[in-house]
């Protein structure tokens, strides 16, 4: 997979694309009502933008404070992951070979989800979770089993 002056899996992480969409999952991270603030950007192999997606309350789902607090959020909130892909295909656009850039390493179900959508890369942001440490390994065994090139940005 290639963008402009990006050859992946030799990405150099100072490339002002990486940045700009870097900037941009932050951004829409920063959208979400949960204090995790989560955001994902899938990306196509010429630098459009497919979705977005940050973590919070499906759509048409009545949204109230209470269901954003835990234990109770873990039961109401879909994952940044989940809504960029959902978004997708509710527009009927086609992940297959696009990067996904998420502002935290995903869980072992949006790993899936990722895979199953046919994302080819995944860059990662620093930002931490609380999940369980389980989760995380089970997803790098998830992505190294089914070819998906992964870089965390320093």
């Amino acid at each position: 997979m290639t963008f402009p002056c990006v050859t992946f899996p030799c990405v150099t992480f100072s490339d002002p694309w990486i940045k700009k969409f870097q900037s941009l999952v932050k951004e829409i991270s920063s959208w979400s009502k949960d204090s995790t603030k989560v955001g994902c950007v899938i990306v196509s192999q010429d630098c459009q933008i497919l979705s977005t997606g940050y973590n919070g309350i499906p759509r048409g789902v009545v949204d109230s404070p209470e269901r954003l607090i835990r234990p109770e959020k873990y039961l109401w909130t879909a994952h940044a992951e989940e809504n960029a892909i959902s978004s997708a295909a509710r527009h009927g656009v086609a992940l297959k070979g696009a990067t996904a850039f998420v502002s935290h390493y995903p869980c072992s179900r949006c790993a899936g989800m990722l895979i199953n959508a046919g994302i080819s890369s995944v860059i990662i942001d620093t930002g931490t979770t609380s999940m369980r440490e389980e989760e995380f390994i089970v997803a790098k065994i998830k992505f190294a089993e089914s070819g998906i090139a992964v870089f965390v940005l320093p």
